[in-house]
């Protein structure tokens, strides 16, 4: 009896290697869904565009197939050496945005937000680099940092060298999603790094009623100035005097939603993907909506809630800072993207052109949240279970 107490406290010393297996489910569901839905949502465009149906589905195949290639990648090397990488990671992020100004810069649908690759039509968004490069060198950063992370001069250094990419973003390629998401991801770093969390409430305040002022400054000389910003927050304000133009995806996409019901038309009955233009991009939920129904987009909703759960238990029982802050970057990157995009397709907000992720079509989008759920498995290998989140 006494030895079977024994070997029980022994083994309750020995810790138990982790490695969570539904975060990579999750993540590979999510992958195969969302090749699917992309060929459902595309297929119509593409014949038309290509005579080919499978033309997006093909590129995005790819993009995937090298995307896995670089989680498995990430996920064999150990994350420390990031650490020790973190200003050249920076740097190369910056320099990555500087390059679209030079001939390399690529133009589409009135975007310069693109960099060629070679000669072979290839492109890569530097936004997507800059949002991987601000993760690691922030958690470099505040790890650096220790105790002092609560100083106010440490939180203006670290919005200090997040306002620099942003900015780049912001007015060099124009992409307002991106730059709101680079933000965010620091403001949940710094949020989860500092004990002090109850000034983090009252920069939101003072952030809301900004925001607020902002929205009632549009509305009274929007229309005056022209800015193609301050239309699409006159849009949202209005979407029906906007119909024409401005307000036209996103009410396409409304209409989509609410056709669909609580369990949808079918996979691949879309009626409302032949107008909508571009919906395998920001619009694709609403397809996922009218297609599979409100219990459609409610179990993707799941998902997604399920796999930032995931990270959030990874980084509760991290074995370093370092470890814990770049998965908490990661689920603070996922957060934001899917909410901000759930909230442009259902116009709770103004349209702003943010990605789904894995299901969105965009092939420097799927390899780099690839790489960072990598970057996560390869923290849950060197993780032991001690707490439940």
């Amino acid at each position: 009896m006494s030895q079977n107490r024994s070997r029980g406290r022994r083994r309750k010393k020995q810790p138990e290697n982790f490695f969570d297996y539904t975060l990579l489910f999750v993540v590979l569901f999510l992958l195969v869904f969302g090749l699917i839905v992309l060929y459902s949502v595309s297929a119509y465009e593409a014949n038309i565009k290509f005579q080919d149906g499978a033309y997006y589905l093909k590129k995005q195949l790819i993009a995937t197939g090298f995307g896995l290639a670089i989680m498995v990648g990430a996920f064999l090397v150990d994350y420390h050496i990031w650490e020790r990488l973190a200003v050249p990671a920076y740097v190369v992020s910056i320099l990555s945005v500087l390059l679209i100004l030079s001939p390399l810069g690529r133009e589409y649908n009135g975007a310069r937000r693109w960099l060629e690759v070679g000669s072979s039509g290839m492109s890569v968004q530097p936004a997507e680099i800059v949002k991987m490069g601000i993760i690691i060198f922030l958690a470099a950063l505040i790890t650096a940092l220790g105790p002092g992370i609560a100083r106010w001069k440490s939180i203006g250094l670290i919005a200090a060298v997040t306002l620099f990419p942003f900015a780049l973003i912001l007015f060099i390629t124009r992409n307002l999603s991106s730059a709101l998401i680079i933000g965010g991801i620091a403001f949940v770093m710094l949020f989860m790094a500092d004990p002090n969390y109850k000034k983090y409430f009252v920069l939101l305040l003072v952030a809301a009623a900004v925001i607020v002022l902002l929205l009632l400054y549009v509305k009274g000389v929007g229309q005056k100035t022209g800015d193609f910003r301050f239309n699409r927050v006159l849009a949202w304000m209005n979407p029906e005097e906007y119909a024409d133009d401005t307000s036209f995806q996103t009410l396409q996409g409304l209409y989509a939603i609410g056709s669909g019901d609580f369990f949808g038309k079918g996979l691949g009955e879309s009626i409302q993907k032949m107008q909508l233009p571009e919906a395998q991009n920001d619009m694709v939920f609403s397809i996922i909506c009218e297609e599979l129904g409100v219990f459609g987009g409610l179990c993707v909703i799941a998902l997604f809630g399920v796999l930032i759960y995931r990270c959030l238990l990874v980084a509760n029982n991290a074995p370093d800072t370092f470890g814990a802050l770049l998965v908490v970057g990661v689920m603070g990157h996922f957060s934001l993207q899917v909410i901000l995009n759930i909230a442009v397709v259902t116009n709770t907000i103004p349209n702003t052109g943010v990605t789904l992720p894995f299901i969105s079509y965009g092939g420097t989008s799927v390899v780099f949240l690839l790489a960072e759920i990598g970057l996560v498995l390869n923290v849950s290998l060197r993780t032991t279970v001690r707490e439940q989140v």
